[in-house]
């Protein structure tokens, strides 16, 4: 495994610093679309559609033109020479510059990616669900399972439709859409259980004074 380089992290914290601006995760999302290729801002949200990469990046139409201009103004990006720079970001080819793919790269070595934590809605929701009526707590509960089994037909799917395009299993796409599979059946089985000990539910029998 390839060492993190600390010295070019704390460069490039410095450089956040000095600029005002951080990198956020659309701008990272669209720094890795135009490395692979060159892109305008209409293919760049089409692109994001149709891998469906707003299932598990927040990246909204506005946040693409916002980081397109923001990225070009921070010479991470460049503006393609066959395009004109008068044009708007739906015209302009832009492509990802030498410098954004080392920011893109130092980016990725960050810790925070593997120790955030993310507040999943539903579980906020069970945290305060002994507020909630005996029925809406069932209710809610099979909506839940809804949700989850439609999710997991579409992700199957999904990944059926990439294997096809990518041609092997060993590729990041496939490793993301098995991890949300594994994640929901094992959630499928959870809720399983909450359900049948749902009767039985009861509040603590030692609280805090």
């Amino acid at each position: 495994m390839k060492p993190v380089n600390r010295k070019k992290l704390a460069q490039a914290g410095k450089a956040d610093r000095k600029s005002g601006e951080r990198l956020t995760t659309p701008d990272l999302v669209i720094l890795s679309l135009l490395a692979e290729r060159p892109m305008h801002g209409y293919e760049t949200n089409t692109t994001l559609e149709d891998r469906k990469i707003r299932d598990w990046a927040a990246v909204s139409r506005p946040q693409v033109y916002y980081s397109l201009d923001k990225l070009t103004r921070l010479g991470l990006i460049r503006v393609t020479e066959d395009a004109s720079s008068s044009a708007g970001p739906e015209r302009r080819v832009f492509q990802t510059t030498e410098e954004g793919r080392q920011r893109l790269a130092d980016a990725l070595e960050t810790p925070h990616w593997t120790n955030a934590r993310v507040h999943e809605p539903f579980q906020t929701w069970l945290a305060l669900s002994w507020q909630a009526r005996p029925r809406a707590f069932a209710q809610q509960l099979k909506r839940r399972r809804k949700h989850l089994e439609e999710k997991l037909i579409e992700e199957k799917a999904t990944l059926e439709d990439v294997l096809k395009e990518v041609g092997h299993p060993y590729h990041e796409a496939v490793w993301m859409l098995r991890l949300v599979i594994a994640q929901t059946e094992l959630e499928l089985k959870w809720l399983e259980q909450i359900e049948r000990e749902t009767p039985k539910r009861a509040p603590a029998r030692k609280r805090k004074r």
